[in-house]
């Protein structure tokens, strides 16, 4: 090892999830963008993940076999297997087990899961000896890997090569968090008694592996500013406010970035004419004309354009959507991109309004990473009215490509987007403050009125949007200085 290379400091993201290798939501986003962001001569920032027998071909078949070996988990004793891959200059590595990581998708049955990643987390932490990677900080995401700073003070602690590691815990979704029968879960880790108790891992008679991550880790961190504050009070807390509370002078939030390559309005292959925001007035007009055709609406260039990119549940606002479409839809000037699967109610909702508007709404009741680029690209607008949004990513890639969000405000949302003042021509998008579905029709019909009435005012708002860095340039930044305060504990 080079001088160089011994002093830099050396972080390992564990996660279940990372793109291109596997993914079923925004988290494999983070873990596959961040680590290639930090500054690659002060840290070195590598990534353990499982190796689901799901992955596709392309990406096992290019795995490199490093060797294995056993490992206890509480009576059990487990193969683990090390598999490595560089990919984008970061290291990757895989944890191999064919009885915990076989399946059509990562995740199925909690009490299946709960031991999958028990056996992940100490996995990830017995690999480090194994591949000879001694981490500074070990930063960890979302419940899956909550086990991973229990186990290393329970376990490793008195090992000197764990001794000095610290520990970041993400959430994600505190929605999320892991619970299992307490009597099945001492058996599956292993742990004490001691370990279940309402301050350690118990909650509401349950074991908790979201709860074991923030009591054990030296900081928390969330998605968003606001949503680390929401997650204090009882109405965001999920029942863990207290807690998070208690933690609160090591709770962060750093908001999520979006990959500025994958989403580039310059050179995106998916979308039909290419454009920058100096030309983006010119060039975007050849979008929407191009998303109304693809999706059998009238190609009407005067036409108030909204695009939605959603998982279709209660959560992401559907029942606000539901609430109003009729009176939204009696303007003949308003449009409709819809795109996202979820709950059959609401499937069935916008299969309804596509009948009945069918001039007006295009719909396509699945998910096509394509068809989510060419709404970004060619809508006007981008609605996005949720309940609760731990940061979103929607809203940043319709910025990024010029198309002017509107959401409520909540969490991450209200973090990014700024409303619209027209007193003092700022803000970068349009938001609505109560859960109210005729709040959010009057947020719209302001936005289209802005859009038909006042084109220059809403080309300064297209522009600012675009001007907004949501890169992940930005957000590794902060994680930096986070890190920093940790090195100096």
């Amino acid at each position: 090892m080079s001088r160089e290379e011994s002093s830099m400091k050396k972080v390992l993201f564990v996660a279940s999830e990372a793109v291109p290798f596997i993914k079923t939501g925004g988290l494999a986003d983070v873990v596959g963008s961040l680590p290639k962001c930090f500054d690659k001569k002060e840290y070195d920032v590598r990534v353990i993940i499982p190796k689901y027998m799901c992955m596709k071909d392309e990406w096992k078949s290019q795995l490199k076999y490093l060797g294995h070996f056993y490992m206890d988990l509480a009576w059990r004793s487990q193969y683990v297997g090390i598999l490595e891959m560089k990919y984008n200059d970061i290291q990757y590595y895989f944890i191999d087990n064919e009885y915990y990581f076989a399946g059509p998708r990562p995740y199925g049955n909690i009490y299946e899961d709960v031991e999958k990643f028990a056996f992940f987390s100490k996995a990830a932490i017995a690999a480090m000896k194994f591949i000879d990677f001694q981490a500074d900080i070990i930063h960890c995401h979302d419940w899956q890997t909550g086990m991973v700073p229990v186990f290393l003070k329970y376990f490793y602690g008195e090992d000197p090569f764990y001794q000095k590691m610290k520990t970041v815990f993400t959430i994600h979704n505190l929605k999320f968090q892991g619970r299992w029968k307490l009597n099945e879960v001492k058996d599956i880790t292993g742990l004490p008694a001691k370990f279940f108790m309402p301050d350690q891992l118990e909650s509401y008679g349950e074991a908790n592996y979201l709860k074991g991550g923030i009591v054990y880790s030296d900081m928390v961190t969330t998605v968003s500013r606001s949503y680390a504050q929401e997650i204090t009070t009882p109405e965001g807390g999920e029942g863990l406010d207290g807690l998070l509370r208690a933690k609160s002078d090591h709770l962060y939030g750093i908001v999520n970035g979006i990959d500025y390559d994958e989403y580039d309005p310059v050179t995106d292959q998916r979308i039909g004419t290419h454009f920058d925001k100096m030309n983006v007035v010119k060039m975007k007009p050849a979008n929407k004309a191009g998303l109304q055709e693809e999706l059998g609406l009238p190609k009407e260039e005067d036409a108030f354009l909204i695009g939605i990119v959603s998982r279709m549940t209660v959560q992401k606002g559907m029942d606000l959507i539901a609430y109003v479409m009729d009176e939204l839809l009696g303007d003949k000037k308003i449009q409709f991109a819809v795109l996202g699967t979820g709950e059959e109610r609401f499937e069935n909702m916008f299969r309804h309004f596509a009948w009945k508007y069918e001039r007006q709404m295009g719909v396509c009741l699945q998910y096509s990473e394509d068809l989510a680029h060419r709404i970004y690209a060619g809508a006007d607008a981008f609605l996005m009215p949720s309940m609760f949004e731990p940061c979103g990513l929607s809203q940043l890639m319709s910025m990024r490509y010029g198309t002017v969000p509107m959401v409520r405000e909540t969490g991450g949302l209200r973090d990014t987007v700024c409303p619209y003042n027209e007193y003092e021509q700022t803000g970068n998008g349009f938001s609505f403050a109560n859960p109210n579905p005729h709040e959010m029709l009057h947020m719209i019909r302001y936005a289209k009125d802005t859009y038909v009435n006042h084109r220059n005012e809403w080309n300064g708002i297209v522009k600012r949007a675009m001007d907004c860095d949501y890169s992940w340039n930005a957000s590794a930044k902060d994680y930096e200085s986070l890190y920093e305060e940790l090195f100096k504990m």
